[in-house]
């Protein structure tokens, strides 16, 4: 919690200040300098503290393998291009994994001054401003027509992603109350979480946008899974979360593509 605070600091700070803008795969997939700065600060800090632990972030990405050891998996900035624009939804995302099962999760939206902390088996907290912590649980909601989902365009613009993204907005849009889209995957989980909306499913994500952040959604009382129903695998790059099993299972079933993606 500490970190996460360190970090947003530097982010709400650095927020629609950046010189230089880069991009990795696609126009729109960006990282900022303070993307890496903020990395390279929170894993000095996290090293400082658990010598003996293995590290995965989003800009070190594929230097390190993930292994049934504990291991710390960051995402800086999660939503870095509503970042660069002060749209004010950007977090700093924390995970701890532990036999490759979530054991700690905290992210933090800096322009809000929303932590959201979860350790296994405890629940899930949410800290907003100076008020005291309150528990998260997820809004009671029995089927998709009744649902508020959450669902990402995402960075990559190829045509079978193109495709994937509008067939299945289709097919889940006239289906549910509505559909929004933050640009964050770790915050769409939150607002499940939370109970600001029922549902989220995305394709081409990666590991470091949920390993936090699914676990604060399963102890409020939700359920992950891959988007075809079964076990959430957090290298296959998809994710299907819910505000309970029989409204994801609705879900995948209305879903007409499940994208499959290059495993991280």
């Amino acid at each position: 919690m500490e970190l996460a605070y360190k970090a947003g600091k530097v982010i709400l700070e650095a927020s629609g200040q950046m010189k230089k803008v880069n991009v990795k795969e696609s126009f729109a997939d960006l990282v900022t300098e303070t993307d890496k700065g903020v990395e390279k600060m929170l894993f000095e800090e996290l090293k400082k503290r658990f010598p003996n632990d293995r590290f995965i972030g989003e800009e070190s990405a594929n230097k390190e393998p993930w292994t049934l050891e504990p291991t710390w998996i960051i995402d800086p900035i999660d939503g870095t291009t509503n970042f660069v624009h002060t749209f004010p939804f950007s977090c700093v995302s924390i995970g701890l994994t532990v036999n490759k099962q979530s054991s700690v999760g905290v992210v933090y939206n800096p322009s809000l001054d929303r932590l959201y902390t979860a350790v296994k088996g405890q629940g899930t907290q949410l800290v907003e401003g100076k008020k005291e912590p309150v528990t998260l649980r997820v809004r009671d909601c029995s089927s998709l027509s009744e649902a508020l989902v959450m669902s990402e365009f995402g960075s990559q613009r190829d045509d079978a992603k193109k495709e994937a993204v509008f067939r299945n907005l289709e097919a889940i849009g006239w289906k549910c109350h509505g559909v929004r889209s933050l640009g964050t995957a770790a915050i769409n989980l939150c607002s499940v979480a939370s109970g600001h909306a029922d549902a989220y499913y995305e394709f081409g994500l990666h590991i470091w946008d949920m390993a936090a952040a699914a676990l604060i959604l399963t102890e409020a009382g939700g359920y992950v899974c891959d988007t075809k129903g079964g076990p959430l695998d957090m290298q296959s790059r998809r994710i299907l979360a819910a505000s309970s099993e029989k409204l994801a299972n609705e879900i995948s079933e209305t879903l007409l593509i499940h994208l499959e993606m290059e495993r991280d």
